[in-house]
């Protein structure tokens, strides 16, 4: 206790003495540093917060609004990451269509060589057993070797694999256009959800048209009649816009009317044409696939009645087998079932200009049609025309009521 009061006393004599020296001496001021207090949070906002998120067992996301420039770009992050994605599915397709291509490719110059040489071979037999007082081992082997090639040729003429290598090179191309048209898009224009549903119906409508498995999903190779490919999404309910600013969107009543008069040829003249030789191709392809396997089967009857000498068995599979050879070689040789496909592919193209045209013509708003100054140099280009060699042709069918001597199109 005295250590402490001694202590005390100390303690108060010392700031007595400070106090007098610090009144002696003058006044001098130093300059302090700036201390910065934080700004506190708001903690009855932050408790509640708090509150929350213990009692609802989630994370709550920080307190910050967000703005409407974050959420336009949030979405068109969105929608490029999706363009993506269809850019990579078109990319596959490409890839996959290419392969079963080629695999078609090669079925179409196998089957065709196996066939004529399984056909010729059991003629050469049949030729030589007739010769030999109608040796039984020949005998039996040509009747063998032609019913085994009727077989082939009916499986042939079912898939016609030339016909399905040109639905291949057609998906191709299409595809690649299709990937080509996305491009674009990114690059020079924000694309819209509905550009993005719109691209997915094409991709989806492609792979209705031209379908790559055989079982289930091949398309018909006979139909009764001539109808023309179609590849593209029938349900359009928005028409594709690109204007340049201008008020009618580069539309005038001049070039409405020239459009209507490059409808009116196309109908006429390219479509009307396309049908008529894509009818003669399908009887043509009907005929030989129809007469290769009745051929076939009838020389391997007539070799099972082969007998020596000139019998008459002997010359009805010796004819027929050769007549088999011919037919065979026609129809898959000369490729009928592709140059029917084209003419589906062709007769498509042009029913999808005429949708086109009559599209951006039914729109009433300019704004929501394509450019018409750019529209016209897309269609030119697709027909194989100049502007000027377009504009004749619209005043030429003007001029004749709607009928010209020559084709709307220079390139099909």
């Amino acid at each position: 206790m005295v250590s402490i009061q001694s202590c005390t006393a100390k303690h108060l004599l010392s700031t007595q003495k400070l106090q007098i020296t610090s009144v002696n001496r003058p006044t001098t001021y130093v300059k302090q540093p700036m201390i910065v207090v934080p700004k506190l949070p708001n903690l009855d906002r932050n408790k509640n917060i708090l509150l929350e998120e213990f009692n609802n067992g989630v994370k709550l996301s920080p307190l910050r609004s967000s703005s409407p420039k974050t959420l336009i770009k949030d979405q068109q992050n969105e929608i490029t990451v999706k363009l993506y994605a269809i850019l990579e599915a078109i990319s596959d397709r490409i890839e996959m269509h290419n392969n079963v291509k080629e695999q078609r490719e090669n079925w179409n110059s196998l089957l065709l060589n196996s066939i004529n040489m399984i056909t010729l071979t059991a003629t050469t037999m049949v030729g030589i057993s007739a010769m030999n007082e109608g040796n039984l081992t020949l005998k039996v082997s040509s009747m063998v070797l032609f019913m085994a090639a009727t077989g082939l040729v009916s499986l042939m003429n079912k898939i016609q694999p030339s016909q399905l290598a040109q639905e291949q090179r057609n998906s191709v191309r299409l595809f690649k256009q299709l990937k080509t048209k996305v491009e674009t898009t990114m690059y020079l224009k924000n694309p819209s959800r509905f550009e993005v549903d719109g691209f997915v119906e094409e991709v989806l409508a492609l792979d209705r048209a031209y379908p790559l498995p055989l079982l289930g999903a091949m398309l018909e190779k006979f139909p009764k009649t001539y109808k023309s490919a179609v590849w593209w999404p029938k349900s359009k309910n928005v028409v594709k816009t690109t204007s340049f600013g201008d008020k009618n969107n580069g539309w005038s009543k001049e070039l409405e009317e020239e459009m209507r008069e490059i409808v009116e040829v196309i109908e006429k003249k390219d479509i009307e044409d396309y049908v008529r030789l894509g009818n003669k191709a399908l009887k043509l392809n009907k005929m030989l696939a129809v007469s290769g396997p009745v051929l076939t089967g009838i020389a391997a009857i007539g070799s099972g009645f082969l007998v020596g000498g000139a019998g008459w068995g002997g010359v009805v599979a010796g004819v027929a087998g050769a007549m088999a050879g011919v037919v065979n070689t026609m129809e898959h040789g000369g490729q009928v079932g592709m140059v029917f496909e084209m003419y589906r592919n062709c007769g498509g193209l042009f029913s999808l200009l005429n949708e086109t045209i009559e599209s951006n013509l039914e729109e009433g708003d300019f704004e929501r049609r394509e450019n018409g100054e750019l529209f016209e140099m897309k269609l030119a280009l697709k027909l194989g025309r100049s502007l000027s060699e377009l504009r004749d042709l619209a005043s030429k069918s003007k001029e004749n009521g709607g009928f010209v001597d020559e084709f709307a199109s220079k390139l099909y």
